[in-house]
């Protein structure tokens, strides 16, 4: 997976922005104005192609212990966020799918009711 497939797959979620809050190298996707997916693209042009996702804790331990390409969230808080390594050995593009699905799914779900019905009409 390369960087566009993975912005591709993030931006047509419903409700999903993107964004450079940081700096001009850290894109943010958002949904209804919240986090749940960022990526340094410097670490990409590096050959360090990662993402840093928002994860249930339980299932991020879980994660974590299963895979290599699998760690606790860089600059994040590590409870609730993983770091991806992308295209290794063994994190396929679907995983990095269903977890990007994860994180967006865990986010939605946090929302205030009333910005869920806003999400739910767009």
């Amino acid at each position: 997976m390369n960087i566009e497939q993975l912005r591709d797959f993030c931006i047509t979620k419903k409700g999903v922005t993107e964004h450079f809050p940081f700096d001009d190298v850290t894109l943010v996707f958002k949904v209804m104005n919240k986090m749940f997916a960022l990526s340094g693209l410097d670490r990409w042009e590096r050959g360090e192609e990662s993402i840093n996702l928002k994860c249930d804790p339980e299932k991020s331990e879980e994660l974590r212990g299963e895979y290599e390409g699998i760690n606790p969230g860089f600059h994040m808080s590590k409870k609730h966020w993983n770091t991806i390594t992308i295209n290794t050995s063994d994190v396929s593009d679907d995983l990095v799918r269903e977890l990007i699905n994860h994180s967006y799914d865990l986010v939605v779900s946090g929302l205030t009711k009333k910005a869920q019905r806003e999400l739910e009409e767009l």
